[in-house]
């Protein structure tokens, strides 16, 4: 079962994923992405791998190096080590593979890209969230590939977990 979860920003993917990992009776592992706050402002996103509680810097605004993003710099080599190295890992020893999230950031890495492409084809459930507006082809394909994409919502959260946690303990 590939499953997708897309939205506006600050709607609660992130917050989504984690609920349906600690309630799906199923293995997990992957990357999950999380806001650095410091005095109430946002300053930067953190990557960490599910398994092994790995945390890293996906971006900030005091990274001196590395791709600029709005305000942010993203730090490839936490991405690749710890994110990309968490998908592939989880394809190899989970029954659930996350990504979150497949966005403009994230997809300026080619282990990345490639990372999430095995895992559509490999992983026996996957769920990932993806970027509402990205051209991306690898967006795309997730966007439109999957069995079930959920546009989430304030409106709609708890539908949308529910309905996941059907589809990944269903027969």
């Amino acid at each position: 079962m590939k499953i997708a979860v897309t939205g506006n920003p600050g709607v609660g993917k992130s917050t989504l994923v984690r609920q349906v990992v600690e309630r799906v009776p199923l293995s997990a592992g992957g990357m999950i992405t999380a806001e650095i706050r410091k005095c109430g402002r946002r300053v930067g996103f953190s990557v960490r791998d599910l398994a092994t509680g790995t945390e890293g810097i996906l971006a900030h605004l005091h990274l001196a190096d590395g791709p600029a993003f709005g305000r942010y710099r993203l730090n490839l080599r936490d991405l690749d080590e710890i994110g990309a190295g968490a998908i592939e890992r989880a394809i190899e020893e989970t029954q659930l593979v996350v990504v979150d999230e497949v966005g403009p950031m994230e997809l300026h890495s080619p282990r990345f890209v490639r990372a999430v492409e095995r895992a559509l084809a490999e992983a026996p459930h996957l769920l990932l969230t993806v970027h509402r507006a990205s051209n991306h082809p690898l967006a795309y394909t997730i966007r439109h590939g999957v069995d079930h994409l959920f546009r989430l919502g304030r409106d709609n959260w708890e539908q949308v977990l529910a309905a996941i946690l059907r589809h990944l303990t269903a027969g």
